[in-house]
């Protein structure tokens, strides 16, 4: 547990080193008036904190600089989010009055004004699944008690689930509820598959098949999570501005996982919902474990559709960062809702 005036050093040298990329000194934080402790002062509390692990000296004669800890507790227990800046704020409200005619223009353009107004890389997972519609779907028995699902969707998208069937469903209940899920579901967007599962199938169902609600739950769970993603990147060389990336081998590293969208996809559909900091090791793939990924998601009637991430070095502006972020992921929604209808 730090004491407060451990904490309000450690978020001064923190609010430093985020600014000037450089060590700082006792001297320098004992100026700021929000501190108001003598420079000795300042250099017993460095060194305590140093040695709890929050700060590192990089030189025997240099200051400090954050660790991951000295991050994490900043984020977890400091960091001040305020409002957008004026410039963001007339940045985004331009962008989100635009009347963009494609949703994949929306998605890409989200990454490049994040990328621009944080001077990091940007990675955007946006949906299809106002695009992409069920063509097909099939039940194919294995056995008794087991099925194969066959979801074909317009782009050509085909995606087999083995299913548990209701016990006693006979075959030609099978075939009469394949031809309902045709009749009903076929041409509409992945988005309304499950609504439309529980309206107008669920009522056909009814007049047709004995115990229709365990075979409604059997296909929600066909059903579930079928939705495509397309993953979008801007500013994936601001990286390489950035003073802690001047070695070139590390910079490839990353670069090189930037071409790598399976990777990136299947991380950002996973992620845990709302805003997540990942800092230094926190992160499991290990190009980017010199580097911060903050991500957010966004969602519409409930159903999760893309995430939204910044990477850029432990030394964010996380204050920054996690407020647009807030403020975009929302707005996404919002334009989504209305492109929607």
């Amino acid at each position: 547990m730090l004491t407060e005036r451990q904490r309000l050093i450690l978020n001064a040298i923190i609010d430093d080193y985020i600014r000037s990329a450089e060590p700082v000194g006792s001297r320098s934080i004992s100026k700021r008036g929000e501190v108001g402790f003598s420079p000795a002062t300042i250099r017993n509390e460095m060194s305590d904190l140093e040695e709890l692990g929050f700060l590192e000296q990089p030189h025997t004669s240099a200051g400090r600089i954050p660790s991951n800890k000295g991050y994490r507790y900043y984020v977890d227990h400091l960091v001040k989010l305020g409002d957008v800046g004026k410039h963001e704020l007339d940045v985004l409200k331009l962008f989100f009055a635009e009347r963009i005619q494609e949703m994949e223009h929306v998605i890409q353009h989200a990454a490049s004004i994040l990328s621009n107004l944080t001077n990091y890389t940007s990675i955007v997972l946006g949906p299809e699944v106002f695009s992409t519609t069920l063509r097909h779907v099939q039940l194919l028995p294995l056995n008794e008690d087991t099925a194969v699902a066959i979801i074909v969707t317009n782009t050509g998208h085909v995606e087999n689930k083995t299913v548990k069937l209701p016990e006693g469903i006979q075959a030609s209940e099978l075939e009469k509820i394949v031809s309902i899920l045709n009749s009903k579901l076929a041409g509409v967007p992945l988005l309304h598959l499950k609504s439309k599962l529980h309206t107008e199938v669920g009522q056909e169902l009814s007049r047709y098949v004995t115990g229709y609600e365990d075979m409604l739950g059997m296909l929600n769970s066909v059903f579930a999570g079928e939705q495509h993603s397309k993953l979008f990147l801007s500013g994936t060389t601001n990286i390489m501005a950035q003073p802690e990336f001047k070695d070139v081998d590390k910079v490839k590293t990353i670069l090189d996982l930037f071409e790598e969208t399976p990777t990136w996809v299947k991380m950002f559909t996973s992620a845990p919902e709302g805003i997540q900091v990942r800092i230094g090791a926190e992160n499991n793939m290990e190009a980017i474990q010199a580097c911060s990924l903050i991500t957010a998601t966004y969602t519409l009637e409930g159903q999760q559709l893309g995430t939204i991430g910044i990477l850029g070095p432990t030394r964010m502006d996380y204050a920054k960062v996690i407020s647009l972020m807030n403020v975009l992921s929302k707005d996404l929604a919002l334009v989504m809702g209305r492109w929607y209808k």
